[in-house]
């Protein structure tokens, strides 16, 4: 009979762990497969906005940060998401003189600052005061003449300015690379929509501001591909 107990208490304990495993690999594949639908609707999403950004040029800089590249390519998706973005003025009309910052102020018909002007302009509208101020700490080139310092406003010094303002963690409350390099770019954007406000947060969010974090993480992979070539 203690032989047969024993057996019986065996049995027992085996039909436990068989139920057990049974239902941890029936969760491990629940959840497996709601990562999976949560990843495919994620592409999906992206899928269906990529139109959106299929005309957005590349970078005129060459080289840098591949982080920091994705980021302004994000910033730009956003702000200026336009073939010719480079050339842009708030509003949507284009420059074709980019010796300087354009300084034209189009006055602005939305809700947002409706009675004010705009001075944004180019592929990360640049406000001509902060064109000024942050040339005057990055530009690579700044032209002086009888009548002061003049910043030119082609594209590569677009870029070159926006990088080295990001790059610079004293002028921001948080270490943007440092940040992007843990996939927190939703924290990045967030610091950075008080300057541009479109980038969620912000005061003027747009069709793509949903998107901004999906779009950083796919720039980020071509940027990252592009440098092992």
């Amino acid at each position: 009979m203690l032989i047969s107990h024993n057996n019986f208490k065996h049995n027992l304990k085996q039909n436990k762990l068989t139920k057990t495993l049974k239902i941890a690999s029936t969760l491990f594949f629940i959840i497996a497969f709601i990562s999976i639908i949560q990843i495919i609707q994620k592409e999906r999403k992206l899928d269906i906005n990529y139109p959106l950004v299929s005309e957005l040029p590349q970078l005129a800089m060459s080289g840098g940060d591949p982080y920091i590249r994705a980021l302004m390519l994000t910033i730009s998706a956003s702000e200026s998401n336009h073939k010719n973005s480079y050339f842009l003025l708030y509003g949507g009309d284009h420059v074709h003189n980019l010796e300087q910052h354009p300084n034209q102020c189009i006055p602005i018909k939305t809700r947002v600052n409706q009675g004010k002007c705009s001075t944004a302009a180019g592929r990360y509208q640049f406000l001509n005061f902060t064109w000024q101020e942050k040339a005057s700490k990055y530009h690579p080139a700044p032209q002086k003449s009888n009548h002061g310092i003049s910043y030119s406003f082609e594209p590569e010094y677009q870029d070159a300015v926006v990088y080295k303002w990001l790059k610079d963690h004293h002028q921001w409350n948080i270490d943007i690379l440092t940040l992007l390099k843990q996939d927190r770019v939703e924290e990045v954007l967030k610091e950075l929509s008080g300057v541009w406000t479109s980038l969620g947060g912000g005061i003027e969010d747009n069709s793509m501001t949903p998107y901004l974090p999906q779009l950083y993480r796919y720039f980020l992979a071509q940027e990252l591909k592009n440098q092992k070539r």
